[in-house]
């Protein structure tokens, strides 16, 4: 009998690089954290493609986009999507992995010009695995009826792309503190969240230092759980206000 694929996956609102209240540049100790993680495929909100005024302030500002920077020497293959654009730059989400990333696209769910939103979906060939998995990192707007509005577009995107049973891992930053999304979202496209142990409640991620808000989600269909974590307290909460979520994974499921 051949080896079960597996795939260990995170997902992270890194703050564009920037510790709580923004009192510190850390995107170089976000770096060597997330290589602690040792996982193949990354989802990462809020990442900075480029900041004028940063680069500018900050001597050891990284010279390439956060993504870049992030990624290099660990995950060969990046993805992003920029969705806030202003005069002295931008930020949006990315997907970073070990493996081939054959097609990206970022969707535009911006709900008003105050909020803007992105939902980025990649294929990506894992080995052992007979079709490209659709990762897709989101990053949900902080108003409900938005959300609602874009875990729509989201369902009717993937119903198009990713029909059937084909393997799906859906992470990011939801907002969705009130738990909607398995209702809205979960059901619809046939997705288990990562964590609910049958209680029916995600991973308590925000804010990091003590969790108690359920922001940040993994959810899969193709893929059974053999265990998933939250990274939070220290180091983490001198990196980011939200926790890291790891999950690893088991194609079959």
């Amino acid at each position: 009998m051949g080896t079960v694929p597996a795939l260990r996956v995170c997902t992270y609102n890194i703050h564009k690089g920037f510790s709580q209240f923004n009192r510190r540049m850390v995107v170089h100790e976000l770096r060597e954290r997330l290589r602690t993680l040792d996982v193949d495929v990354v989802f990462l909100q809020e990442v900075q493609g480029l900041h004028l005024g940063h680069a500018n302030l900050h001597p050891n500002w990284p010279g390439s986009p956060q993504h870049e920077f992030l990624a290099e020497d660990v995950w060969s293959q990046f993805a992003y999507g920029g969705n806030a654009v202003y005069d002295h730059g931008h930020h949006g989400n990315a997907v970073l992995s070990r493996y081939p990333i054959v097609s990206s696209m970022n969707q535009d769910v911006s709900d008003h010009r105050f909020e803007r939103r992105g939902i980025l979906h990649c294929e990506v060939e894992v080995p052992g695995i007979g079709e490209p998995v659709h990762c897709v990192c989101a990053h949900l707007g902080l108003m409900a009826g938005s959300r609602r509005r874009q875990m729509g577009a989201l369902a009717e995107r993937m119903e198009q792309v990713a029909p059937g049973g084909a393997p799906l891992i859906i992470a990011g930053d939801f907002n969705d503190w009130r738990n909607r999304a398995a209702q809205l979202l979960g059901r619809r496209l046939g997705l288990r969240e990562a964590f609910d142990r049958g209680r029916g409640e995600p991973a308590r991620s925000f804010p990091s230092t003590v969790p108690v808000l359920c922001l940040d989600r993994i959810y899969v269909r193709g893929f059974r759980v053999r265990q998933a974590q939250v990274h939070c307290g220290l180091p983490w909460s001198r990196i980011s206000d939200h926790a890291a979520l790891t999950a690893e994974l088991e194609f079959g499921g």
